[in-house]
């Protein structure tokens, strides 16, 4: 890599990383997400810079970010056997639950098209070389940008603060936009998402396959989107207690599938674990067992221990104690059940690694290269495509941790 080179990139994670640092660390709790989408800076190749596309009938519908302003998305074009194949990614980025956080929301990328950035890298599942990403890379490759603090499940508005949840309208508005430019008549589909954006994917799933007609090859991926009802160290439930307000004040309930609303309540249906059941689209689930945001923000947030107990422990998972790795593996047996029953559905897959780690069908290091994590010899990469293309059953889970060597384990500092 030249020296001209070295400066861009090294100018670009840099002012990524302060951009997340910055916005990550203003809210509490569970928004240390943003902190955990960092990239890491190497001498591969420059990414794949993809420009921002606003959606100007948007507003006519009443799809738009929690500021006012028009939402976007990010697409590469497909080419060659892929040029009528479309891969829909859902952005993550954290929630907000009350007035106070949404409003600071609202001054981020989170929540403007103001403030988000006008290109992207496309990397991993989005990378459009064969040898980072072999089985999507001549797909229509699309990034839905994230800004209604609701995983585009919202509806309403809050006139006394000028912000409009409209989470909802902004997913059906891209979908169309998205289908008149020629998705429509795909043959192939497949609806993806990271984090908050991998909640979306599970949320939207069955609505994303009914847009297509029969002869479309349908499929929806979960990327680090199993967010669990677990109890924190504390005793508590710090997730579902926030979960509940970004249901409640975001208008999240209505748009929630009727599957689960007949028998459970509204936050309760925010949880995957409670919706995996009755989803008919074929559907992978790609998770860490220890899913390092989750860890951070709902299992051993500040608020469930006062005391920094697990200060050490959960910013590296070396300087756990024997009792801290046994309440870990208790959530990971709890994620295990939560799947048990959705891994009974031969379309279905599975990839959940004994890793502490967020989001790896983004990064290409842990999508698909030369040391990238794997699972009976497997690659998250090759993983998701042999379920896709129905080359193999895929059902893979590891064996408890400190069994996978293979691991590209966050550590924080």
């Amino acid at each position: 890599m030249n020296f001209e080179k070295w400066v861009f990139l090294g100018f670009f994670c840099w002012l990524r990383c302060l951009m997340i640092f910055v916005e990550g660390f203003k809210y509490e709790n569970v928004s240390h997400i943003l902190f955990l989408e960092s990239y890491e800076v190497s001498d591969a190749p420059l990414p794949l810079m993809v420009p921002l596309t606003l959606i100007h009938g948007a507003a006519q519908k009443g799809a738009v970010c929690l500021d006012g302003t028009l939402p976007g998305y990010h697409w590469h074009r497909g080419s060659g056997s892929g040029a009528n194949s479309w891969l829909i990614q859902l952005e993550g980025g954290g929630w907000c639950n009350n007035i106070r956080t949404c409003v600071y929301r609202k001054t981020t990328r989170r929540g403007s098209s103001k403030f988000m950035e006008k290109e992207l890298a496309f990397t991993g599942i989005l990378s459009n070389k064969p040898e980072e990403n072999p089985d999507f890379y001549n797909w229509n490759r699309i990034k839905v940008r994230y800004c209604d603090g609701a995983s585009f499940a919202g509806e309403g508005q809050d006139e006394a603060n000028q912000m409009y949840f409209r989470g909802q309208r902004i997913w059906s508005a891209a979908m169309e936009e998205l289908m008149a430019n020629g998705m429509r008549t795909a043959d192939r589909a497949l609806l993806s998402g990271c984090s908050a954006g991998g909640l979306a994917s599970i949320l939207h799933c069955d609505e994303f396959a009914a847009l297509f007609s029969g002869h479309t090859k349908v499929k929806c991926l979960s990327d680090a989107g199993l967010f669990l009802d677990a109890m924190d160290v504390s005793g508590g439930h710090t997730l579902r207690t926030f979960f509940n307000g970004v249901v409640t004040y975001l208008g999240v309930a209505k748009n929630l599938p009727p599957s689960c609303t007949n028998h459970l309540d509204p936050t309760s249906c925010f949880f995957p674990q409670n919706l995996i059941a009755n989803i008919k689209t074929p559907l992978f689930l790609l998770n860490a067992a220890y899913d390092a945001w989750q860890v951070q923000a709902s299992l051993a947030p500040k608020t469930a221990d006062p005391r920094h107990l697990w200060d050490q422990c959960k910013m590296n998972h070396a300087r756990c104690s024997s009792s801290q790795i046994h309440f870990f593996q208790n959530f990971r047996h709890q994620m295990l059940n939560s799947v048990a029953d959705f891994s009974k559905s031969r379309p279905n897959g599975l990839f959940i690694n004994s890793c502490f780690a967020h989001c790896q069908s983004e990064r290409q290091d842990t999508w698909f290269a030369d040391d990238s994590p794997v699972l009976q010899k497997k690659p998250v990469a090759i993983a998701v495509g042999d379920w896709y293309f129905d080359r193999a059953t895929t059902k893979l889970v590891d064996c408890p941790y400190p069994c996978d060597n293979t691991c590209h384990n966050l550590i924080f500092r």
